[in-house]
């Protein structure tokens, strides 16, 4: 089975592939494993047999809204939801910023000069930034960088911060060129466990990304049952928590029922929070 990816959780996406597809085989045959707006779109037009599957995001909902795509969650049936991540806020490790609040009280001080790299318009980075700076009552300039890009901009010094999921800066950190400033979730992340949230520093922004297997609409119940069964296999094994902790993401498994609800919910949560942002095109 080949992996379809197109942003920095490859190296995620590629070890779940591995531990699904060996899973999956035993139960349904897998063409391919889709990410990305391509992907949505790809997977959008197959037939509803289990064949093709989209590795889903909040981005469904982001690239909706921002009016990358012309169809909404509406066109995939859920099938489980595999893992969360949340963004962060960083700068170099050799910046004057040592918290948030000192990052943002700099950003207020110097309207339109402080430059925050995201890993593209419309993505969730893009959209954790704008919903921190805004509730921080900062104008900053957002960045859009291809993939992988925001952190070497930001390690050249030609922006002064940068919104990523941790995966992008797990080495970064530990080689010690980068300070990770807040979580923008809920709650710690386990990948940084001594940075507090957003919320705890004073800013209301918790924004996590999710991460999960859907089918396009129509497809069988039984063929999603079986393709939910594989995904929990994979999710609850040891290797895959371990994975996570080296990569950046926490496994964090919900049936298709569950997960369908999430998708929903989130959607309408993302598309008001979008329209006060000015972000929202549809």
């Amino acid at each position: 089975m080949r992996v379809e990816g197109t942003n920095a959780y490859d190296q995620a996406t590629d070890f779940h592939a591995s531990g699904f597809h060996a899973a999956a085989s035993h139960t349904t045959q897998l063409d391919r494993l889709y990410g990305g707006a391509i992907g949505y779109s790809h997977v959008q037009q197959q037939k509803p047999d289990g064949h093709s599957i989209i590795w889903n995001s909040n981005s469904i909902s982001t690239n909706y809204h921002s009016g990358i795509l012309s169809f909404d969650y509406k066109a995939f049936d859920a099938v489980a939801r595999v893992s969360v991540e949340t963004p962060v806020i960083a700068v170099r490790s050799d910046s004057p910023w040592k918290t948030l609040g000192e990052f943002m009280d700099y950003a207020k001080a110097n309207p339109g000069k402080v430059r925050i790299g995201n890993s593209g318009s419309g993505s969730h980075t893009h959209f954790a930034a704008s919903a921190l700076f805004l509730t921080g009552g900062a104008k900053v300039i957002n960045v859009p960088f291809g993939e992988g890009q925001a952190i070497v901009n930001l390690l050249g010094s030609r922006i002064e911060g940068v919104v990523q999921l941790p995966a992008a800066l797990v080495s970064h950190v530990k080689g010690g060129n980068v300070r990770v400033l807040a979580v923008l979730g809920s709650e710690h992340d386990p990948v940084f466990p001594q940075v507090p949230t957003a919320k705890e520093l004073g800013f209301s922004v918790a924004l996590d990304m999710w991460r999960g297997i859907a089918v396009p609409e129509g497809t069988p119940k039984p063929v999603i049952a079986k393709l939910q069964e594989a995904i929990k296999g994979s999710v609850e094994s040891q290797a895959f928590t371990d994975a996570g902790k080296a990569i950046g993401f926490m496994p964090a498994y919900l049936p298709s029922a569950d997960f369908g609800a999430l998708i929903a919910s989130d959607d309408a949560k993302l598309a008001q929070v979008m329209g006060e942002l000015g972000l929202k095109k549809r």
